[in-house]
């Protein structure tokens, strides 16, 4: 619980959440007060067939006053580069949209608020506004941007449709920028989850894994406090329950649209009680130095990290358990927080994700890199690890 008895809690993100939703698009659009809408998607997506469906969507609703799909750029890849930022800023203009449609995953949605800040502020690059690595803003010198956005996410894992914060790969400085700003995210959220019933059983575990990390976290932040227990208390019990289900049967239906939902929760009580983050600061450290997919990085990291920093972690013990939908028995202290590492290790086994770096090939004499980069990841600000315990989680995580 907050030690302040003061925090801040924001959910400015309207949820739409049906499977099937995705036929409403245009009329959210026309609510919001969009006219020339820009479509922001993967390659992957348009591969599958997922892009060219709200084309439909859109040119099936098409009429006088209804919004219209201007243009759609569908090249945003992993880790939501800068420079391809750039190119969907220049297209979005190019087009003279005056709107914006993120469908996809993290990457996507991260690209999407990138372009819609950068539009707000007539920038040409967003690495102007990530100097040193790190934007931080806040209400009231951050203030309402008049770009309709709505965002359809395609994984169950970042929840970045409802997070006023985005991540950003600075090719250029070969790091992980965050920015963080009031009014970035999406207006609308629609959660279809029929949109997930294609992803792959790996894919499914790796974003789930990222979502449970957003949930573990909130609980075990010093700063939770009775909102964010809510969200992060549900999704995490959600999780539990649902991922396995999603990864055995990927059509299952009411397991992906629990997890949607789960996931969109998980990281409304990860920001709303952000504070020690250490699994993010280490994930983003090693995503930015072999590009691993940070669901796959948590994944790896989740069970490592609380094992090797009990001092953080011990306070919470019961509370994680709890999330973890778990039996505590007669445990207490250290020997709880053991059967919770267990249980998530158990966990991973049970859907199949990754346990170690090594099919990235990370390797002992790559590890001075990653010490440097998760000592000065902005996630360190937080809570800075100590050396020692750095290099133990690396050594542990490269298998």
């Amino acid at each position: 619980m907050s030690s302040t008895g003061y925090f801040s809690y924001s959910m400015r993100t309207v949820v739409h959440c049906a499977p099937g939703s995705l036929i409403r698009l245009p009329s959210l659009f026309e609510g919001l007060g969009g006219k020339r809408v820009v479509l922001l998607s993967d390659p992957g997506l348009k591969a599958v067939g997922l892009v060219d469906q709200v084309v439909e969507v859109f040119a099936n609703m098409a009429s006088g006053n209804s919004p219209q799909l201007v243009g759609v750029f569908p090249e945003i890849g992993a880790d939501a580069a800068c420079q391809t930022v750039n190119a969907a800023l220049a297209y979005t203009r190019s087009v003279a949209a005056d709107a914006i449609l993120a469908v996809g995953g993290g990457s996507v949605m991260d690209a999407a608020k990138g372009v819609k800040y950068a539009l707000h502020h007539k920038l040409a690059d967003i690495r102007e506004a990530l100097q040193g690595g790190i934007k931080l803003e806040s209400w009231p010198k951050a203030r309402p941007i008049n770009i309709p956005h709505i965002a359809v996410p395609t994984t169950a894992g970042t929840g970045a449709e409802v997070s006023a914060a985005a991540v950003f790969f600075n090719e250029e400085a070969g790091i992980k920028c965050n920015l963080a700003a009031p009014f970035i995210e999406a207006d609308i959220a629609v959660l279809d989850a029929k949109v997930t019933l294609g992803l792959p059983a790996g894919l499914t575990a790796s974003t789930g894994m990222d979502a449970l990390t957003h949930a573990l976290e909130a609980v075990a932040s010093p700063t939770a406090n009775h909102f964010t227990d809510a969200h992060a208390f549900a999704a995490a019990q959600l999780i539990e329950q649902n991922l396995p289900l999603a990864v055995e049967n990927g059509q299952n239906l009411e397991a992906r649209n629990s997890m949607i939902q789960a996931s969109t929760m998980a990281i409304n009580a990860f920001l709303g009680s952000l504070n020690a983050i250490p699994v993010h600061n280490c994930a983003h450290a090693f995503g930015a130095l072999f590009h691993i997919p940070h669901g796959d990085a948590n994944a790896v990291l989740l069970p490592i990290v609380m094992e090797t920093l009990p001092e953080l972690y011990l306070p919470s013990a019961e509370r994680l358990a709890r999330a973890l939908n778990m039996s505590t028995g007669n445990l207490q202290d250290q020997a709880l927080l053991d059967a919770v590492v267990e249980r998530i290790r158990e966990f991973q086994r049970q859907v199949g994700c990754a346990t170690t770096f090594s099919r990235w090939q990370v390797n002992a004499e790559q590890l001075e890199p990653v010490d440097q980069a998760i000592a000065s990841d902005p996630a360190a600000l937080f809570y800075p690890i100590p050396a020692d315990k750095i290099r133990e989680i690396a050594l542990k995580a490269i298998g």
